[in-house]
């Protein structure tokens, strides 16, 4: 007999079906397992029979009395720490911890159900939040459900779950708000306004070159070709909460990148340098290749936090409030592509993976792009009308 079926105790309402595993090869002894089921008879047949099957197919998963707390914290020790970034990995942690495990960690991995996660994802938008004041935001919880969805796709890599739960829960679906980009006056207002800053030339080259902020104040001396006005993009920079900065290599190959500087940044750099030389003698030292661009008078990196904090600050005192520092990077973009710049150039500048990214990013922009395009169309047409009389003339292509 494969299994059969035994009453736990009498009206209890429970049965326990007993598994036929075989034999140990190594001592011979028979194996068994046992699975206690709640409900009906029928219940515990259809149970049995679903257990057989997954028996038959090789899909079988013995159960565990391992919770979803600990199979997290031990997926966030093998996997997580070895394959993500320590910023990454900050923020994993303070899911799993403060939110995951408070929620569905006294659950058995193996009992995890769709609809223990899918409850979750509702109780967390109404009053998800460590504090209890109301929830969290479809964005954030979804955010959670990917880190979910990423664990326990591990576990059935590695047969201690049959299936991922989560292909079967619908996660909220994030509702993205109106993107503020400033436009040329309000760059203009913003440098202006840290003129006679420290991050005047922060400022200035996040808005002449789109780059990220990770990637700005990672920038070395040695990346910069002031001579051919170009920089490359080969590390970026965080801050972790110990206090730590770590350097690592740009995400994707597309990150890493080489862009050309305009004239005004490529002076500005320049002087920049300069100071920045005169500075490190006044120390006692002199300024090497990789010293970082923007960096304190120590030469140590300077907090990524503190630029956005005194970027926020400075907008709001002159009447950009909402603005952050990320939106230079967006004004960057939007500006050129008003200027007719290829979308392809664009997206390479940007360091996007895909041209598709820079067009869902800055769709707003691309109306007024084919307004000014069919009138330019109109323009031409009207041009052509009566002065010379029209010719064919034949275009190869290659296929």
């Amino acid at each position: 007999m494969r299994g059969h079926i035994v009453k736990r105790y009498k009206n209890s309402g429970s049965w326990t079906i007993v598994l036929s595993l075989g034999r140990d090869p190594q001592t011979g002894k028979r194996r068994q397992q046992w699975i206690t089921v709640k409900g009906t008879k029928k219940d515990a047949e259809c149970e049995l029979m679903a257990a057989l099957s997954r028996l038959d197919s090789g899909t079988y998963v013995k159960p565990s009395k391992l919770t979803l707390g600990a199979y997290l914290e031990q997926w966030l020790d093998d996997y997580a720490r070895l394959n993500v970034r320590p910023r990454t990995y900050e923020r994993y942690c303070e899911i799993v911890r403060k939110y995951l495990v408070p929620a569905l960690g006294s659950i058995p991995l193996t009992a995890l159900k769709p609809h223990h996660v899918q409850s979750y994802y509702s109780k967390a938008l109404v009053s998800g939040r460590m504090n209890g004041k109301g929830g969290l935001s479809a964005q954030t919880v979804h955010h959670y459900h990917r880190l979910l969805f990423e664990a326990l796709r591990y576990a059935v890599r590695h047969d201690m779950l049959v299936r991922n739960v989560c292909e079967a829960v619908d996660p909220p679906r994030p509702e993205y708000g109106q993107r503020t980009i400033t436009d040329a006056q309000g760059v203009k207002k913003v440098l202006e306004a840290v003129k006679d800053t420290i991050y005047h030339p922060i400022f200035y080259t996040a808005a002449h070159t789109g780059l990220r902020r990770s990637e700005l104040l990672a920038l070395r001396w040695q990346s910069v070709d002031l001579d051919f006005a170009t920089l490359s993009v080969t590390e970026t920079i965080h801050r972790l909460r110990t206090g730590e900065y770590v350097f690592n290599p740009p995400k994707s190959k597309r990150s890493k990148r080489n862009i050309a500087l305009s004239p005004s940044l490529a002076i500005l750099l320049r002087e920049h340098k300069a100071k920045q030389h005169s500075i490190m003698q006044h120390l006692g030292t002199h300024l090497k290749d990789t010293d970082l661009v923007f960096c304190q008078l120590d030469g140590s990196p300077i907090s990524p936090d503190m630029v956005t904090y005194t970027f926020g600050q400075v907008a709001r005192r002159i009447g950009l409030s909402g603005l952050r520092f990320h939106d230079l990077r967006h004004a960057h973009a939007s500006l050129m592509l008003q200027q007719g710049v290829s979308v392809k150039l664009i997206s390479e500048r940007l360091g996007h993976s895909g041209v598709g990214i820079t067009l869902d990013t800055y769709s707003h922009v691309l109306p007024g792009m084919q307004e000014a395009a069919v009138k330019k169309f109109d323009e031409v047409m009207e041009t052509a009308a009566g002065n010379e009389p029209a010719t064919l003339f034949s275009h190869t292509h290659s296929p």
